[in-house]
């Protein structure tokens, strides 16, 4: 494999004099098979039915603190499924937990959100004693593929309705965009119930590496 600024230049910048420069990637591949059919993936995939199967190896271990339901159907009739986490304690305890959302594969060429929600997942159902902490002190609300749709059909970014899901918060449609529109009425229902501590919404990126975060927050934090 071999990626290289090539000799393309893009326009230049007016205001900064700063000229940006086009890269080259190029790869080779020996096919071992006649007749074989080969993929190749943008980046490391992990599919709706990798999701379906992790989910039912956690349900089978019938776990008290674990709960799996269906948040909606997609336009295709795919169901968009969340997980409840949160150990069982009394009443006056569980009132005073507060509530964490997590969310993931808005965009469906962003894997490696798929791939951080399969480590936070297995690690808040492990015995772990912090995990065992975390779920004494909040209730969790997952919904580890918010696009199940477009990571069937191969998209990058959009819905089977062409949309970027993640421009659609503020107002979605119920009919157009069922994951967005359900997830935020999943957020308000436990809102109602106890304080939100966190909304935490995994994502990947095409230049940026390794860890970096956009939040709200206000001058003096």
């Amino acid at each position: 494999m071999s990626y290289y600024q090539n000799n393309y230049r893009k326009d230049q910048n007016q205001q900064t004099n700063f000229q940006r420069c086009y890269y080259t990637f190029t790869f080779t591949h020996t096919f071992e098979h006649d007749d074989d059919q080969v993929y190749f993936a943008y980046s490391q995939p992990y599919s709706y039915s990798d999701l379906t199967e992790d989910l039912c190896e956690i349900q089978s271990r019938q776990l008290n603190f674990v709960s799996r339901n269906t948040l909606c159907r997609t336009i295709a009739g795919n169901k968009c499924e969340y997980l409840t986490i949160t150990n069982r304690v009394p009443y006056e305890v569980d009132q005073k937990k507060e509530g964490v959302v997590i969310t993931a594969r808005i965009h469906p060429g962003e894997s490696n959100s798929s791939f951080m929600m399969k480590g936070v997942i297995d690690f808040l159902v492990s015995d772990h004693p912090t995990a065992v902490e975390l779920r004494d002190k909040f209730v969790f609300k997952i919904v580890p593929m918010l696009n199940p749709d477009g990571v069937v059909n191969g998209n990058y970014r959009c819905s089977l309705a062409g949309c970027d899901l993640n421009r659609r918060w503020k107002y979605p449609s119920e009919i157009l965009h069922p994951t967005v529109y359900h997830t935020k009425k999943l957020i308000m229902k436990l809102s109602k119930e106890r304080p939100l501590a966190l909304y935490c919404d995994l994502h990947g990126h095409s230049r940026r590496k390794n860890v970096f975060m956009y939040g709200n927050c206000s001058n003096d934090e």
